[in-house]
Order: structure tokens, then C-alpha cells, then sequence
């Protein structure tokens, strides 16, 4: 019954903005972590962001520290990824993902394992 959705994804050039939704049915954001992921061509899905809606805790991946901020909305079922000064490394898909990551680490969203429900994937594309 868990169903996530992405949106916002496209074509935006370096140092532009892009915010990314995460539209969530079925699931109890007091419970669950979101947390968002990207793949690029080639490469693993990393985590890049997360959000712990009941102790109102974040974590970035150090590659978006500063540029990247998540949060949810008054309603507690959307989960938005704020993305700013982006650069042509942060292309991917991005997904979000709903789960119980438990190795917290500075820098460390979580394993793909850690998380149970997904989305299917947003794509980001960032040109001139």
C-alpha cells in the first residue's frame, strides 16, 4: 500500500535550483526516514539526503552539504529536496526511499538494503 512519487526533476543550468518532491502515501512519516538517492549513468545509486520526520533530524552527504536542504511539508506527506547551485555532477535520477537506516554517520545517508519502499526516480539534468 506504501507508494512514493517523485517530482520536479529536468533541465536546469549550473547554479541553478531545482526542488524536487516526494509525494508519500501509505506510510507514517513519524516512523519512516526518508531519504533521497541519486544514480548517474554508470554508476551506485549514493545517498544524498535524509530525513527523520519524527526527531526532525537531517543528514547531507558532503558532496551537497550547504547547497542541498530536506524537509517536509505541513501536511506530512510530501518530503521536498531543495537543490541549489547545482553543477553538471549532479545529474542523475534521483529517487526517494522510505526506510529504518540505523548506521549513522557523518556524511552517510544509509545502504539501499536499509530502505524499503521507493519511488521511480526523478531525472535531474543539469547543462548549459
Amino acid at each position: 500500500q506504501a507508494q512514493l512519487v517523485e517530482s520536479g526533476g529536468g533541465l536546469v543550468q549550473p547554479g541553478g535550483s531545482l526542488r524536487l518532491s516526494c509525494s508519500t502515501s501509505g506510510l507514517n512519516l513519524d516512523v519512516y526516514t526518508i531519504g533521497w538517492f541519486r544514480q548517474a549513468p554508470g554508476k551506485a545509486r549514493e545517498g544524498v539526503a535524509s530525513i527523520n520526520t519524527n526527531t526532525r533530524s537531517t543528514r547531507y552527504a558532503e558532496s551537497v552539504k550547504g547547497r542541498f536542504t530536506v524537509s517536509r511539508d505541513n501536511a506530512k506527506d510530501t518530503v521536498y529536496l531543495q537543490m541549489n547551485s547545482l553543477t553538471p555532477e549532479d545529474t542523475a535520477v534521483y529517487y526517494c526511499a522510505a526506510g529504518f537506516p540505523i548506521t549513522l554517520v557523518p556524511g552517510f545517508i544509509g545502504t539501499e538494503d536499509e530502505y524499503d519502499y521507493w519511488g521511480q526516480g526523478t531525472q535531474v539534468n543539469v547543462s548549459s
